[in-house]
């Protein structure tokens, strides 16, 4: 059977995006069983979804395995689905969709990750039991957003002092609320965590526009700031597991 896998991402227009989506894909290709690995986007930037499905629908795979590479399963997932399932009324190839990056476990080993490097980097040796969590996400106002960032909170809190979250835009609590409330809980040590698939412009630019201030207000004692998702080998194993799910419930 000859099976392709088609990665529908968001879109930026900052290169470093691309260039993350590039390296995903060459590792899909190399780990999985497919004969071609693309990706596409959903908004922003081209290839648009109806060329990335065009493409690789006309590489005539027998099954296409449609990822949407998104954190949260809101209303973009929901949209990427609907428009790529348009597809399956004209073409005999099998058209497969994958749930979201969202509500694993995996998500919560690589934060986690994330905050110990940042810890490192700094040169902090700190007890994580006495480092304090603010996870910054996008934001959506579908309320699925909330509840996969509730399940990371769930998975760190464990070995955490306090974790909480707030978002870039669309719902509360803010950046500066989020900041806040932090502040009310005196931390030692806080680790602020970019929850972004991405280095786009949000990672690179917007979320300091509203962090640095609030942290310039709140007067905090040492604070470090985690690096995004990024191209993790972790992510290919879950996307490649997200894919197996089903294709082999296709079966």
């Amino acid at each position: 059977m000859k099976r392709g896998l088609l990665v529908i991402d968001r879109g930026s227009r900052e290169h470093e995006a691309e260039q993350e989506l590039n390296l995903m894909c060459s590792r899909l290709l190399e780990r999985g069983s497919y004969e071609f690995v693309d990706y596409c986007f959903l908004e922003v930037v081209p290839p648009f979804l109806d060329q990335g499905m065009a493409d690789a629908l006309n590489r005539h795979p027998d099954e296409l395995t449609i990822v949407p590479y998104f954190l949260y399963p809101g209303r973009k997932v929901k949209a990427a689905v609907t428009d790529a399932m348009k597809f399956q009324a004209g073409t005999d190839v099998k058209l497969v969709v994958t749930r979201a990056m969202s509500m694993h476990r995996t998500m919560v080993d690589i934060v986690e990750g994330r905050i110990l490097a940042a810890l490192k980097d700094a040169g902090l040796d700190t007890p994580t039991g006495e480092v304090d969590v603010l996870i910054i996400g996008h934001g959506s106002k579908d309320p699925n957003a909330a509840i996969s960032i509730r399940y990371l909170m769930d998975g760190l809190s464990p070995r955490y002092r306090n974790v909480d979250y707030c978002f870039l835009e669309l719902e509360q609590p803010d950046i500066a609320h989020g900041i806040e409330k932090c502040k009310a809980n005196r931390p030692r040590v806080l680790a602020v965590v970019f929850y972004f698939l991405h280095e786009g412009a949000h990672v690179k630019r917007d979320i300091y526009e509203d962090l640095n201030p609030a942290l310039e207000g709140a007067d905090l004692g040492k604070v470090v700031i985690t690096k995004h998702i990024g191209a993790d080998e972790r992510m290919v194993d879950l996307i490649l597991e997200r894919a197996k799910e089903v294709e082999d419930a296709a079966r």
